[in-house]
Parts: structure tokens; sequence; C-alpha cells
């Protein structure tokens, strides 16, 4: 179930996106460029420029938007550009924009394009923990913010603390077998149609529960337990992990 309150995060970064289409910031990273524009009217969009010498010491204050709704996914399957290739328009890419340009940019695609897609992913985690640190976690576990591991990993590394905690997360669904990992949990932007189930070894009901309060609540996971229901809980963050 797609979470609520990202889907109104979405909305607000896309209209600031579009009330931002045209601007300009050469020469400039899209994280520095992005603090060029106020935060009065909303999460602002990069600008169109991704491409840039310098990096910024620390990434802006206010909430950038994602604009990379024509972007090609930097999982895009064919031949790729080759690394020594990959060159923008204007500008330079930095040394760690060129790394997580590798093996990314499809043949005759332009490789900002591809970039501004992994800085999209980063505008939107650094809106969202900003809001509710969970709710940001939450969107990796149920794949809501596609591409994270990789974008964290090669253009926001400050998120890293994210993505290793929604490793082990569990959304809804069924879950059974070796992918369950006994211990406590919390949910995660709850419903208020919250509800899961615990079953042991021939399918015995250890554990069962629901709440329609839209306030988080946690479960303990038993060693003895064969799988793991939950609906309407969004995610399942492991409790302890959050900082």
């Amino acid at each position: 179930m797609r979470n609520p309150f990202l889907a109104c995060a979405a909305v607000v970064l896309t209209a600031a996106a579009l009330a931002a289409c045209g601007s300009s910031a050469d020469g400039r990273d899209p994280e520095a460029a992005g603090a060029q524009r106020p935060a009065a009217s909303g999460p602002a969009a990069p600008g169109p420029s991704a491409t840039t010498a310098t990096e910024p010491a620390t990434p802006p204050t206010e909430e950038p938007a994602a604009t990379g709704q024509s972007a090609p996914a930097a999982t895009a399957e064919g031949p790729k550009t080759p690394a020594d290739e990959i060159t923008p328009a204007t500008g330079t890419f930095t040394k760690k924009q060129k790394e997580y340009l590798k093996d990314r940019v499809p043949k005759g695609v332009d490789p900002a394009a591809v970039l501004q897609t992994g800085q999209d992913t980063c505008d939107k985690l650094r809106y969202l923990v900003k809001a509710d640190r969970d709710t940001a976690v939450g969107a990796i576990v149920t794949g809501e913010i596609p591409d994270a591991k990789d974008a964290v990993a090669g253009l926001c590394t400050q998120h890293q603390a994210l993505v290793d905690e929604a490793a082990y997360g569990y959304p809804d669904g069924k879950h059974a077998g070796k992918k369950l990992r006994p211990g406590v949990y919390r949910s995660a932007s709850p419903t208020t149609d919250c509800s899961w189930q615990i079953e042991g070894a021939g399918g015995k009901e250890l554990a069962s529960g629901a709440s329609d309060t839209g306030k988080s609540r946690k479960i303990t996971i038993p060693v003895s337990a064969r799988t793991f229901t939950s609906t309407g809980c969004y995610a399942w963050l492991p409790e302890g992990a959050a900082g």
C-alpha cells in the first residue's frame, strides 16, 4: 500500500519542480544549485545542469524536489556508454558523479539525465528524512524510492544509515522462512487499518494484532516464527536502529 505521506510529498515536490522549470545553474553541483533557490514556495528542484566540478561541503538546508520524470532509469537495459566517453554537454562531472555513472548510461542517452535520476532519489530522501525519518526508511523498504542503495552509495552517502536500516525491514505482505529475522520491530507510517499475524510451525498463531490509530506499534518476531504477515502497516523497521 502506497504511503499517503510519501504521495503528498511527491505532489509538493512535483509542483515545485514545475515552478522551477527553466532555471539554470551552469558550472555548479546539483545540490549546490538547489541551495540557490528559496524554500518559501516549497521544495525546489535542482537546476537542469547536474554537471559540475565542485561538490558542496554540506548539503543545502531546504528540501529540493525530484524532477527526473522523463529521465531514464539508471538500470535501463541495453548497451552502455563506455566510462571514458561519458561527458556532459557543458561543464564537467565530479569524480563521485563519474563513478556513479559508470555502466549506467545507455548508448545515446544524455549522461546528465541519468545523473539527475540518481540526484532525484537523494533529494526525495533528504526531504522525507527531515519530515519523518521512519517514513524515509519505510519508503526504501517498500521500494517506493527505487535505486536508493546505488544512489546513496554514489551520490549522497550521508543517507547510508537509512539504507542500512531498510535492509532489515519488512514491507506489507507475507514473509516466511529464512527471510524472517527474530527481534523487535516498529511500524513506520501505518494506516488506520493496520494488522499483523505471526505464525509458528504448522500454522500455529503465535501473535496477532490490529491498530486503527495510525500510530506506530511494536511487535516481537520470536525465533519460533515461521511466517509474518502484515497489511496496512506500510513497513516494519528494526527497533533500536533509529538515530
